[in-house]
Formats: structure tokens, sequence, C-alpha cells
């Protein structure tokens, strides 16, 4: 696979609007495990490589543990997420996928029960952002920057 263009060449000042957008989710109040999970799952459900490669990442290098990563895709079944996180994964899979969920009121009202109002818009916005991010890197083919091992001879 080889990459279309680099949109941040491209077109710096739209991306420098998204940019601005992702510090602002940043710095919202939300925490920092929260913030890589639901950007991880979202990424996980679009199938960006590049995504979920730099998140899962960025989730280790703040303290996420790899059974909770390797368990993300079948969060429902696996007993190591919090009811707020997994709230917050229903919600990401929900407004990810919007086009068929339309996003139901029970996952609203689940939400709801863990996440205030203002923390309910600020995840929002995450779960939209990572999804721009997500249809950026899968359109114009973004590259994944992982490390391979050499094969044995």
């Amino acid at each position: 696979m080889k990459p279309r263009l680099n949109p941040m060449q491209a077109a710096p000042d739209t991306m420098k609007a998204l940019l601005a957008l992702e510090t602002q989710v940043q710095t919202s109040g939300l925490e920092r495990s929260l913030i890589e999970l639901v950007k991880t799952r979202a990424s996980q459900i679009n199938g960006c490589a590049y995504c979920i490669n730099m998140h899962s990442t960025d989730a280790r290098k703040h303290g996420e543990t790899e059974a909770r990563l390797y368990l993300l895709d079948a969060w429902r079944e696996a007993p190591v997420y919090s009811d707020r996180e997994r709230a917050a994964l229903a919600w990401t899979e929900a407004v990810t996928l919007v086009s068929e969920t339309h996003v139901p009121d029970d996952v609203y009202a689940e939400l709801r029960a863990h996440f205030s109002e203002a923390e309910t818009v600020n995840l929002t916005m995450l779960v939209a952002t990572i999804n721009a991010w997500n249809r950026i890197a899968i359109s114009f083919r973004a590259i994944p920057e992982v490390k391979h091992k050499a094969n044995a001879a």
C-alpha cells in the first residue's frame, strides 16, 4: 500500500482546525485512559490500521495493560472494564455506527448514568474527532509505523 497524499501538506489550514479540536478534546477533562480506549475502539470499528497502531501504542505509554487492549474488541464479555468505560465504549460504537444504530435511547441513558452533560458532549466530540481522523487516514492510505522483527533464516 502506498500513501495517496499528505493531508497536512495539501491543506495545512484545514488540518490545523482538526488539530485544534483534537487539542480541545485532549484537555476536556476526560481520563487519558478512557480517551485512548475510545480512540482505539472506534479505530477498530472503522478498520483504521494507522490509528489502531497509534492509539494502542499511546495507551500502553500511559499505563494501559496488554490484556485490556487485546480484549477491547470483545469488551462486553471481558470483566476488565469499569461501568463508566463500558458506557463510553457502547456510546463510541453507537455514534461511530450512527447510520446503523441511530444512537439508541438505552445507550444514551446508560451513558448519562456515568457522565455529566459536559462530559457527554466532550465524549461525543472525542468520538467524532477520532472518526474524522480514521476517515482521513483510511482515505489517504496512511501507513502505520510498525517495527518488524527480522524473519529467522
